[in-house]
């Protein structure tokens, strides 16, 4: 348990289903340019890509959140897998956090589900902020679900 504290190898974890009426390729086509995070996501405060043009294997986005109080923190995020359209993974790093985040998009009769999976990990020197990070995750994830919920009807 202590190795685990001193290298951050918990994480906070939050999957979501969101049932849609758009089409697979319609809602990957949303989920996979992280342009639109902030449409859905009022945690997110700004997106800016660095690499490439929208959606795509090797793309960076500069994305800023709200921090504790009034601070705001930013990672880089690289889309490391892109299944169009199915399957998309990104990877955000700064020196306080690494997010993995995950979409994967099933057809149904109606549209389509899309599962997001989001993996959070403090970094370094506030890796022990792991053990508390799951309930303040959850909290920021609710909020996420709730305005992707609008965005995928």
């Amino acid at each position: 348990m202590l190795h685990a504290l001193l290298y951050g190898e918990l994480m906070a974890r939050y999957v979501t289903t969101i049932p849609s009426s758009k089409s697979p390729e319609e809602a990957f086509a949303y989920m996979a340019d992280l342009r639109n995070f902030a449409q859905w996501d009022k945690g997110v405060i700004k997106v800016e890509q660095v690499s490439g043009n929208g959606a795509g294997l090797g793309t960076v986005f500069d994305v800023t959140v709200k921090g504790f109080g009034k601070s705001t923190s930013t990672l880089r995020y690289t889309t490391t897998e892109y299944d169009e359209p199915t399957n998309v993974l990104v990877k955000g790093i700064n020196t306080l956090f690494t997010s993995i985040d995950r979409v994967t998009i099933t057809p149904t009769p109606t549209g389509c589900d899309v599962v997001y999976d989001a993996i959070l990990t403090a970094n370094w020197i506030i890796a022990p902020m792991n053990l508390l990070l799951g309930k303040v995750f959850n909290k920021i994830g609710d909020t996420a679900t709730r305005g992707l919920r609008k965005a995928l009807a």
